[in-house]
């Protein structure tokens, strides 16, 4: 038997000015929230992401670079230290002429306190066994000598250099070699005949003359300046093993003593007699004799000097003649001399721009011409 809960109504005074009393509200209800180990877990996810695609980014930026390195360095644009001992000048004939070199104390100099500023330029060898220097025989001259001073304690066991790529080509190696120099103006042009000399004579080239030979590796030149090539080599050839300082020569100098003994041979055995024997000869000593026997004056800068200096007239013999007249032509203007043995023609063209078949073909009709 259940009891019935009696409910009674009553009513409470209320005082003035207070406010009536209010049902009680419901408590709110909170959302369920997450518990700080899933907010670490999550934030530790969302680092794993953003750190995962940072790494991905970097390693395609690293592939990237490394793809631009290799083929720098297959370019040859890429710098690397190679031990000196790998460093081989068997392949090429060097075109500096074997001798002392005056100038090689201050270029070590440079190096020891500056660092080498041009790395040397080589190629793989075919066999396998280093390098074959293709351009710097003065640096590479000089980090032989900081090594052997330093013996072993510096860091010129290695130098830096440039590994060119390809294929051995000697010819373009031959070029590549002496153009360097060439346009540096660091060559003498004894040193410039005798890397004609060499290349004419290597089997691996297709020069089969001296000419040719010229004109391969020199074709950046002027053609003035490589037809004072061939005067040095042949004025060496003439003076092969007399000269102990060839590349001391002027060029003025140089060509007209070649010219004097184009026409009289027998100037070269006077020379050879004159300097046979005398060993402790200086620069000026050896310079004079030649001068003599080019029948030069003794002028101060003849290596400064645009055209040889004239022979002095024998006595009792006369001036060669010589005519000198004006025409026009299509190219302009055109001053032409005549002389014995010698038909010069001034015009303002780049006649080494013409081909060669061509421009002998035209010389040809112009002699023929004349006969």
């Amino acid at each position: 038997m259940t009891r019935k809960r009696r409910m009674f109504e009553i009513d409470m005074p209320v005082e003035a000015g207070a406010e009536p009393l209010k049902a009680a509200s419901k408590p709110e209800t909170k959302k369920p929230g997450r518990s700080p180990m899933a907010a670490a877990i999550t934030e530790n996810a969302e680092a794993l992401t953003a750190r995962k695609s940072a790494a991905e980014a970097i390693r395609e930026e690293n592939d990237a670079l490394a793809h631009e390195f290799v083929a720098l360095r297959e370019a040859g644009h890429v710098v690397r230290e190679i031990p000196l001992e790998d460093v081989h000048t068997y392949m090429l004939v060097r075109d500096r002429i074997p001798g002392e070199d005056l100038e090689l104390e201050s270029l070590v100099t440079s190096i020891r306190d500056l660092g080498l500023s041009n790395p040397i330029r080589v190629f793989e060898r075919p066999d396998g066994t280093g390098y074959e220097l293709v351009q710097g025989f003065r640096r590479l001259s000089a980090y032989k000598t900081l090594a052997e001073a330093a013996e072993g304690q510096g860091s010129y066991a290695t130098i830096p250099a440039l590994i060119l790529p390809g294929e051995t080509d000697i010819a373009g190696l031959y070029r590549r070699m002496v153009d360097e120099n060439v346009i540096r103006k660091d060559l003498s042009f004894a040193e410039m005949a005798h890397a004609a000399q060499n290349y004419a004579a290597d089997p691996a080239t297709e020069a089969n003359d001296l000419s040719s030979a010229v004109a391969a590796l020199f074709q950046s030149a002027a053609y003035s300046k490589r037809s004072y090539i061939r005067s040095f080599a042949m004025l060496l050839e003439r003076l092969e093993g007399v000269l102990n300082y060839p590349t001391e020569i002027p060029r003025a100098l140089g060509v007209t003593l070649a010219r004097e003994m184009k026409e009289n041979p027998e100037i070269a055995g006077r020379i050879k007699k004159d300097l046979k024997g005398w060993d402790n000869r200086s620069i000026k000593d050896e310079l004079d004799v030649l001068r003599r026997h080019a029948g030069l004056a003794d002028v101060d800068n003849l290596a400064d000097a645009e055209t040889p200096v004239a022979k002095p007239k024998e006595k009792g013999r006369g001036a060669k003649p010589k005519t000198t007249f004006h025409i026009r032509s299509s190219a302009g203007q055109v001053k032409c001399t005549a002389a014995v043995g010698r038909l010069e023609i001034k015009v303002d063209r780049d006649f080494s721009a013409i081909d060669r078949r061509k421009l002998e073909a035209a010389i040809a009709s112009l002699v023929d011409g004349l006969a």
